[in-house]
């Protein structure tokens, strides 16, 4: 991702979301092209029929239809094997891959074959940071940054620092919040980011289909406590 950030000095570059089916992701990427964003972010394609040179195509297709733009990866399963997942990131406009597999050993074994060209991002929030860092990701995706960012910057300096022991007591802080994202098989995972936010006065809507929505009256109940007990609400 480095290139993205030379090309953009002085302002947060934009990496917009595709995926779903092959149709839609085309069609995302090359409004993207249009809208002018730095790089889009291929989402692992949700099928219940997925081969590995089925992804690997997927992922052609789409880096077509977006004409050149960067491209980062996002996957959630490696079940396709370390070889497929090589020559995803093999492909030219690949420079980064979202990692959202617990598989540390595997991410390192990435790693090493591939050391400058992509560049490794834990895709499994605060909680997997020092595990994935420690085999070389960079940085780490946060749903809590939109809620508590001060929590997650000082996560993240730590990490940097190497104080890996101020790093897990500052993430023991928000297991709670980590916990009920992960419930319903992860589906409150962009549910409770929205309802935190709505539980402070920020109202961003509800998840689409077939996420989880409303959070249970218990979810409820736990993250305003958490939100209070960590200063975020008064």
């Amino acid at each position: 991702m480095h290139e993205i950030v030379q090309q953009v000095a002085g302002r947060i570059p934009v990496i917009n979301g595709v995926g779903r089916s092959v149709g839609e992701a085309c069609a995302l990427a090359k409004a993207s092209c249009k809208a002018g964003v730095d790089a889009i972010m291929v989402h692992q394609p949700p099928d219940p029929f997925v081969a590995p040179r089925g992804i690997i195509d997927y992922v052609q297709r789409v880096a077509e239809a977006a004409n050149g733009l960067p491209i980062v990866l996002y996957l959630r399963n490696d079940s396709m094997g370390m070889a497929s997942i090589l020559e995803l990131a093999a492909m030219p406009q690949v420079i980064g891959v979202k990692w959202a597999t617990p598989s540390v050993l595997l991410l390192a074994a990435l790693i090493r074959e591939i050391p400058e060209k992509v560049v490794w991002v834990c895709g499994l929030a605060e909680v997997w940071a020092p595990a994935m860092a420690s085999v070389g990701a960079q940085g780490f995706t946060s749903g809590l940054i939109n809620v508590w960012p001060e929590q997650s910057v000082t996560i993240r300096d730590a990490i940097r620092k190497g104080n890996i022991l101020l790093a897990r007591e500052k993430i023991d802080e928000i297991a709670d919040f980590e916990a009920i994202r992960a419930e319903e098989l992860s589906g409150t995972n962009v549910t409770g980011v929205k309802a935190a936010l709505q539980i402070m006065g920020h109202d961003c809507g509800h998840v689409r289909a077939p996420g989880a929505w409303p959070l249970t009256e218990d979810q409820q109940q736990r993250m305003k406590a958490l939100l209070k007990n960590v200063g975020v609400l008064s």
